[in-house]
């Protein structure tokens, strides 16, 4: 059986996408080692295509993140299976949480 053929060429990402991706990445870091020990499981992103919430795990929004960084695409995944909602968080939850945080370190 012959391999599928790529979907398509896809343009070799700019500095700047480029570094956006790897301050997600260290961001990203961040926000599980914060909130991870709390019971949050990851972090919901509401999708525009399909207009559903996808409910990223950490480990999975890192490997597609780095997947991005370095193929200069995502490939399809596997969705989490039956996620809890109010175990995940947006992207700008995680930001403000950390910003707090740093906020009360600083004032320490």
């Amino acid at each position: 059986m012959a391999e599928p053929e790529e979907d398509h060429e896809h343009p070799e990402l700019g500095d700047e996408e480029r570094a956006e991706l790897v301050g997600d990445l260290s961001d990203l870091a961040v926000y599980q080692a914060l909130l991870e020990p709390g019971g949050v499981r990851g972090i919901v992103v509401d999708c525009g295509e399909c207009e559903e919430p996808h409910f990223h795990d950490w480990a999975l929004l890192r490997a597609s993140l780095e997947q991005l960084l370095h193929d200069g695409r995502m490939r399809p995944h596997e969705p989490a299976y039956d996620p809890d909602p109010s175990s995940y968080v947006t992207w700008e939850y995680c930001r403000g949480y950390a910003d707090g945080v740093t906020a009360s370190e600083e004032a320490r």
